[in-house]
């Protein structure tokens, strides 16, 4: 199981990467972070960072603001 913000929940697969986890929860936001276990995740490397069970993910959306 792999927990998002604190409060989402997705099964967890073998070979599931940051960019399967972001299809499979529709973040199709261009200004995201991704943290995994605390290590912050590159967008270049969405496709090839492997995702663990029983990870915790967090996803920031940034804004513009002013």
């Amino acid at each position: 199981m792999i927990i998002i913000n604190d409060r989402d929940k997705v099964e967890w697969k073998e070979g599931m990467t940051v960019r399967d986890l972001l299809d499979k929860m529709n973040y199709t936001y261009s200004l995201i972070t991704v943290v995994v276990d605390d290590e912050v995740v590159l967008e270049e490397d969405y496709d090839h960072f492997k995702l663990k069970d029983e990870t915790n993910v967090s996803v920031f959306h940034l804004a513009h603001g002013g």
